[in-house]
C-alpha cells in the first residue's frame, strides 16, 4: 500500500504566498467492500453540526472528502498554492488581485468572479463569521469575468494563506439560501460531489467528471459518521470501512500494522479554563488549577505513548516553535489547596468534555482527580461534541479537556490565537478579554517578516500563558486506519485533508 504523507509542518513561509457499520451504498455500493464497485467507504468521527456548512466545523469534512475548494490551497510545508485561482499578486498593504482558472460547479454552472464575490460576501455576513474571518473584514469585487480583487481593511500579509480555509470554500450560487443557511449538496468544485447528505449519519459522494483538475481514481465515497471509536476501528478490522479516521490509541496497536498510519499532528490537547464566569474569573484559582494539572502523566496512561508533554500551544509538528519560545512571567500567585476550599466552598467545577475523542473522557477522569486533591468539588458533563458546541461558546461550564488543531483555519499561528484568545474571538471558549494578550496578537497578524513573525507569535503564546486561561496538557499524535490495498490516502497533520483525486482501490 502506499500513502501520500504531507509531512511536517514546516516554517510559515510568506515569500511564497507571493508567486457503526456501513450500510448498503445509496448509489451503487454494496458496503461489502470496495473492491466490488470502486468506491471507498470511509468512518469519520464527528457527526456534521450545520448540515455541512463551510460556516461551522463541518468545513473540514468539505476538504477532507475533495468536495469544496477555496482560491487558494496549502501545500505540504504551509505555503499557499494555486486552486481556483490559477495566480494571485499583491497590488498594495491591502490590496490583492486573483486570476481563476477556468472551472465549473457540480451543478453545472462556471466560476465566475462574481460567483466568487458571492461565496465570500456570504462568508463576511454569517453570523456566527467564520473563525478564519474573526480579525479581518474582507471585501470582494469582480474586475472582469475571471478577476476578482480582494481588500482588506487592515494589512493582512497572509491572506492567501487565510483563503485556503475549508471554510472560505467557493460554491455555487445555488448553495447560498436567502436564511443563511449554505448547502455544498451539489454545490462544490472538487472531484467528489455529495449527492446525498442522511442526517447526522452517512452521506453519499459520487466522482465528478467535469473536475477541473481531472478525473478522481475511485467513482465514488460512501461516509459513515462513527462518532465511537471503538466502533470505528472495529469498522475497519471487520472489512467494513476502508479509511478509518482518528483511531482511539487503546485500540491502535490492535491494528494489522500494515494498516496503522501514525501522523505527527498540529493538535494540541489543553485544559481550557472560562475566565468570563463562574470560579475561573479568579486568577489566583486559575493559577491553582494549573498548577494541579499535570499533562505529562496522560501520555502513557492515557495517549499510550502517542501523544508529547505539552510545550506550550504548539508542540514538536509546529518545528520552528521550540527554538523561539519565550519565558512567561507575571503569572497570578496559585491559591492554596486551604484557599481554594474556601474560595469555592459550596461551588462545583463543572468540567466538561466531548465523546468523539475516545482519549478525552479517560483524560477528563484523571484531571478530575487531580483538581480534587487541590481542593476543587468537580462535576464530569461529558458529551457528543455537536450536542455541548452551544453551551460551550456560552460559556456555561468552568472548564473543558479540548483538541485543537492549531493550525487548523489557514495554517497560519496567528489565526488560531486570534479566533480562540482575542477579546472579540469568534471561538474564544474561555471568555478571555485580556487587553496584553489582543495587542500581542495584533502585532504578529501585522507582521510580514517570517522570521519575526514566528517571533511576535510566541511572545502572543506567552502572553496568553500567562493568564492562565488555558493549560496545555499534550501534544497529540495522530493515527489513521487504511485497509491494505488502498492507496493515495493523504496523511496530514493539519487533518485538512484525507480523499484526493488519487486515493482509490490498488
Amino acid at each position: 500500500m502506499r500513502t501520500t504523507s504531507r509531512g511536517l509542518m514546516a516554517a510559515l513561509a510568506l515569500t511564497p504566498l507571493l508567486a457503526g457499520c456501513f450500510a448498503p451504498s445509496d448509489s451503487g455500493g454494496t458496503g461489502g467492500g470496495a473492491g466490488s464497485s470502486g468506491r471507498l467507504r470511509v468512518a469519520l468521527a464527528v457527526p456534521p453540526v450545520q448540515a455541512l456548512s463551510p460556516y461551522s466545523n463541518d468545513a473540514t469534512v468539505l476538504s477532507k472528502l475533495s468536495v469544496a475548494e477555496g482560491l487558494t490551497a496549502l501545500d505540504k510545508n504551509g505555503t499557499a498554492k494555486p486552486a481556483l485561482a490559477k495566480s494571485w499578486k499583491q497590488d498594495d498593504d491591502t490590496t490583492w488581485t486573483f486570476e481563476l482558472r477556468k472551472a465549473e460547479f457540480q451543478d453545472g454552472t462556471e466560476l465566475t468572479a462574481q460567483s466568487v464575490v458571492n461565496a465570500l460576501d456570504h462568508a463576511s455576513a454569517a453570523k456566527p463569521k467564520p473563525r478564519v474571518l474573526s480579525d479581518v473584514a474582507l471585501t470582494a469585487e469582480a474586475d472582469d469575468a475571471d478577476t476578482v480583487t480582494l481588500t482588506t481593511k487592515s494589512p493582512d500579509p497572509v491572506l492567501p494563506l487565510r483563503l485556503a480555509s475549508p471554510a472560505l470554500a467557493i460554491l455555487s450560487a445555488k448553495a447560498y439560501a436567502e436564511d443563511g443557511a449554505v448547502s455544498p449538496v451539489g454545490t462544490g468544485t472538487g472531484p467528489f460531489e455529495i449527492t446525498r447528505l442522511t442526517g447526522k449519519t452517512k452521506a453519499t459522494l459520487d466522482r465528478f467528471d467535469g473536475y477541473w483538475g481531472g478525473k478522481a481514481k475511485a467513482p465514488g465515497i460512501d461516509v459513515s459518521w462513527i462518532a465511537d471509536g471503538t466502533a470505528r476501528a472495529n469498522a475497519l478490522r471487520g472489512g467494513e470501512a476502508d479509511i478509518a479516521e482518528w483511531i482511539p490509541t487503546a485500540q491502535a496497536k490492535l491494528l494489522d500494522k500494515d494498516t496503522r498510519h501514525e501522523v505527527p499532528s498540529v493538535r494540541t490537547d489543553s485544559l481550557i479554563l472560562n475566565t468570563g464566569s463562574g470560579l475561573f474569573t479568579d486568577a489566583g484559582l486559575r493559577a491553582a488549577a494549573r498548577e494541579a494539572v499535570d499533562g505529562s502523566a496522560l501520555v502513557d496512561s492515557v495517549f499510550g505513548g502517542y501523544a508529547d508533554p505539552a510545550q506550550g500551544l504548539f508542540g514538536p509538528a509546529v518545528p520552528w516553535a521550540a527554538g523561539k519560545r519565550v519565558e512567561v512571567t507575571g503569572r497570578a500567585k496559585a491559591a492554596t489547596t486551604a484557599q481554594v476550599k474556601a474560595e469555592a466552598k459550596g461551588r462545583t467545577l463543572r468540567l466538561a468534555t466531548y465523546t468523539n475523542r475516545a482519549e478525552l473522557p479517560e483524560a477528563a477522569t484523571v484531571l478530575q482527580q487531580q483538581l480534587e486533591k487541590a481542593g476543587f468539588t468537580v462535576k464530569q458533563d461529558v458529551r457528543e461534541y455537536t450536542q455541548m458546541e452551544a453551551d460551550l461558546l456560552a460559556g456555561k461550564y468552568d472548564a473543558l479537556v479540548f483538541s485543537r488543531v492549531t493550525l487548523l483555519d489557514t495554517g497560519d499561528a496567528v489565526d488560531y490565537l486570534a479566533s480562540d484568545f482575542t477579546s472579540e474571538g469568534v471561538y474564544n471558549i474561555a471568555g478571555l478579554k485580556d487587553a496584553a494578550v489582543d495587542k500581542a496578537i495584533r502585532a504578529a497578524a501585522a507582521e510580514r517578516d517570517t522570521q519575526r513573525r514566528q517571533e511576535k507569535i510566541m511572545r502572543a503564546e506567552a502572553a496568553i500563558l500567562r493568564t492562565d486561561a488555558v493549560v496545555p496538557l499534550v501534544h497529540e499524535q495522530a493515527v489513521q486506519g487504511i485497509a491494505t490495498g488502498v492507496e493515495g490516502v493523504i496523511l496530514d497533520p493539519r487533518e485538512r485533508s484525507l480523499v484526493d483525486v488519487d486515493t482509490h482501490v490498488g
